[in-house]
């Protein structure tokens, strides 16, 4: 089958951005919020602390019943309990009275000031206080740490354990979040096997089966493999249609060539609609893209290199759209390690290794395994440059 119409990386992603697709938000328990990203502004509730609090063992006080205090003329107070962490005060200070509170408990009414027990001394009801003590002192007053109707986490945040921890002191038991698309990816292929089988000759263990699933996951999304379809009509198109039907997006590997043995766009057409075929790009050029009953379908290359850079070119940003990231494709600026060539009227995405402050072409090709593995990215040689030089600076894109 030939490329119906080969046209430029620009235009397959203005394709992908015109997709009917819309984030839906759910609500997780927190137990489960950790890595998914909210889909809406978190304000607190509360104030935390939600009262005011002793920050040290020792004595609750009345401060202005110690500014007389000194070391020749100590002030005496009377002990009239104690509060411990937890505890609810049921006691009210008067003139000449204090309560041993401990750290984290909830100071009773008519105190303002905790002095620490090393700064006193306890003679049978009594604490004997030889400075003066201030409004304040070892006192963390109701929301300090954290003022209730404070805003403390965006939209589009990516939660992290700090994230969770501080929804859990805020008392939040269930997180609105973007509710993970859903991703069904298809291996294809009649030499293609699966990791554990006997390897016949002739035969290799399917890698990109595997590539793209992580990847999904590793971007936050949930990956569902369907499994291995045969080099037969009947095989993908029931495949492809267990996709659609479960998931949010199918991604095929494999069985997207011109070859005698391509079924994958007919398939699409059939289906739904071939939206591309063909990108002008390499490696990668053989792409599909379609739409199935309003959800997207990738016909990706089989070589891995090839795969996993058209993945992260154009499957990701879709992803990432889905999932509220609003974080960017991982890039950095480095150095070329040596001369490439290439060539003219050909965009090129060549995977590179970072090494310190270097990119490293790999050269292998893309159909070798350790092409892939190899690369940390890519980089791009644009259409109408022949050569880089060793040297030149450039711009890697991290793959995932």
């Amino acid at each position: 089958m030939a490329f119906l119409k080969v046209v430029p990386l620009e235009k397959a992603l203005e394709v992908i951005e015109s997709f009917p697709l819309e984030q839906e938000v759910e609500r997780v328990p927190l137990d489960g919020a950790l890595g998914r990203v909210l889909a809406e502004d978190i304000t607190s509730p509360i104030d935390v602390p939600p009262f005011d609090r002793a920050t040290v063992d020792g004595y609750a006080v009345r401060a202005k019943d110690t500014f007389m205090a000194s070391e020749s003329e100590p002030v005496r107070l009377k002990v009239i309990g104690e509060i411990n962490a937890g505890d609810t005060p049921t006691v009210e200070l008067k003139p000449g009275e204090s309560v041993y509170i401990s750290t984290g408990a909830p100071l009773p009414k008519g105190a303002d000031a905790v002095i620490q027990f090393e700064d006193v001394e306890r003679e049978g009801d009594d604490v004997v206080i030889y400075k003066p003590a201030y409004p304040g002192l070892g006192v963390m007053k109701a929301g300090t740490d954290i003022p209730r109707g404070k805003t403390l986490l965006k939209r589009g945040t990516r939660l992290t354990f700090k994230d969770t921890a501080l929804l859990s002191a805020i008392g939040v038991a269930e997180v609105p979040v973007f509710r993970k698309p859903r991703v069904a990816v298809i291996s294809t292929g009649n030499e293609v096997v699966l990791p554990g089988s006997e390897l016949r000759y002739g035969q290799i263990y399917d890698i990109n089966g595997r590539a793209i699933v992580d990847a999904v996951r590793e971007l936050g999304g949930e990956a569902i493999f369907l499994g291995i379809a045969r080099d037969d009509r009947e095989s993908l198109k029931a495949l492809i249609e267990n996709g659609v039907e479960c998931c949010d997006v199918v991604i095929l590997s494999g069985g997207a060539s011109g070859g005698i043995r391509d079924l994958t766009s007919s398939i699409i057409e059939e289906l739904g609609e071939v939206k591309i075929h063909g990108i002008a790009i390499q490696p990668g050029k053989p792409t599909i893209i379609g739409l199935i009953n309003g959800k997207p379908v990738f016909g990706l290359p089989g070589y891995p290199t090839s795969c996993l850079t058209n993945f992260t070119l154009l499957v990701a940003p879709l992803l990432r759209r889905l999932l509220g990231r609003e974080d960017e494709v991982r890039k950095v600026r480095k150095v070329l390690a040596h001369k490439v060539f290439s060539v003219k009227g050909r965009r090129q995405f060549l995977p590179v290794k970072v090494e310190g402050e270097k990119a490293v072409p790999i050269l292998k090709g893309s159909g070798a395994v350790t092409s892939f593995v190899d690369a940390d990215g890519f980089i791009e040689v644009p259409e109408n440059v022949e050569i880089l030089e060793a040297g030149e600076e450039v711009e890697v894109t991290f793959f995932g």
